[in-house]
């Protein structure tokens, strides 16, 4: 199967299979696991990343989860359907760039596990919404049969033994999407987020680290993994994200009441752009989206519209909008695609109305 079928594929993230949540987008849970006495994959020779990839591999397809799921060898893929998974956070941009790199992604899209990135194992588990503990179930369950599988490299005092010191112990990154526009148009995010930073979690954007946040969303997960247990790594970061959920709410009662007309107006201009421009820049977009999936959080549309509203925000990236049109685009022309998808998609959409306080 090509990535272009896994990318039309329904799954929980675009198509809201699961349970919807209106700031919180998505739950993540990764693990970083190595195997006992292989190199590490940056000191790695190439016959030794092939060595691991085929043992990681076997232990992994048997597994139920992974029955009829899609595997991927970044170096036999073109770089725009590496570009792809990257968007959809299938694979991080370290893999697709890196040699001998390959993925399992689960049929469902809502489990993968990177090899020979900067360990020799990533499992990650997505979940659509706030479901840190379902996540966590299901990552808990692939590690105790990877454990079973494969002999990975573990320290009795340490721990999980990884090619970056700051995973060191449980090896856990968990992390959670927010959508977090009230925040942003109070210029209120940047004191949340050294709040944050100071308490040991790191804020970073649509695409990990390194990223914008494009849309108004970011990502925050914990720094810390030695020392701490998986259950006091998710009870901390659960507690950070119902406060920062609760922040959004009252910046979002606020900004309405104190805009009144001036926000109805900010959302009209945003959705005036959306059906009539024709061309739409990736950072416009985004922009403007953000604001319509506002409009559905507070009322002004069809809460049910929402899951439209992230589709599109997911497939307006620059690789998403290429692969869609079948070949490589100037800017000028995937601005053009982009704006024509958007057009059309949002044809039916009824027009804003007064937002709802209650």
């Amino acid at each position: 199967m090509s990535v272009r079928d896994i990318l039309s594929s329904e799954n929980e993230l675009t198509h809201m299979l699961g349970a919807q949540q209106a700031i919180v987008l998505s739950t993540r849970i990764r693990l970083a696991r190595n195997l006992n006495d292989h190199p590490f994959p940056g000191w790695a020779k190439a016959a030794q990343r092939a060595k691991v990839t085929e043992l990681c591999l076997g232990a992994l397809n048997p597994m139920p989860k992974f029955r009829r799921a899609h595997e991927v060898r970044m170096e036999a893929l073109p770089e725009l359907e590496r570009a792809a998974l990257v968007e959809r956070h299938l694979v991080s941009k370290e893999l697709s760039g890196g040699k001998g790199g390959a993925a399992l992604v689960s049929r469902d899209q809502t489990v993968s596990v990177m090899i020979n990135e900067e360990d020799h194992l990533r499992v990650q588990v997505v979940k659509g919404g706030w479901h840190l503990r379902a996540a966590w179930h299901i990552a808990e369950q692939l590690d105790d049969a990877l454990s079973s599988a494969l002999p990975l490299a573990y320290s009795d005092r340490l721990g999980f033994l990884t090619a970056c010191p700051t995973n060191v112990g449980t090896g856990l990154r968990a992390s959670a999407m927010l959508h977090l526009p009230g925040l942003c148009l109070a210029g209120h995010m940047d004191k949340v987020a050294r709040a944050l930073g100071q308490d040991g979690l790191a804020v970073r954007g649509w695409l990990g680290e390194g990223s914008d946040a494009a849309g108004n969303v970011f990502q925050i997960s914990n720094q810390q993994t030695l020392g701490l247990s998986e259950d006091t790594i998710l009870r901390h970061l659960s507690g950070w994200v119902r406060n920062v959920v609760e922040q959004e709410e009252n910046a979002r009662l606020r900004l309405i009441e104190s805009e009144g007309e001036k926000f109805l107006d900010r959302i009209a201009r945003a959705f005036g752009t959306l059906r009539h421009a024709r061309l739409l820049t990736s950072g416009e977009s985004m922009a403007n989206l953000s604001l319509l999936r506002l409009a559905c959080d507070v009322g002004m549309l069809p809460e049910a519209r929402r899951a439209t509203v992230d589709r599109l925000m997911i497939e307006g990236q620059p690789a998403h909008v290429q692969l869609r049109a079948g070949t490589e685009l100037d800017t000028e022309a995937r601005d053009a695609r982009r704006a024509t998808t958007t057009r059309d998609t949002l044809a039916d959409f009824p027009e804003p109305s007064a937002p709802k306080l209650s």
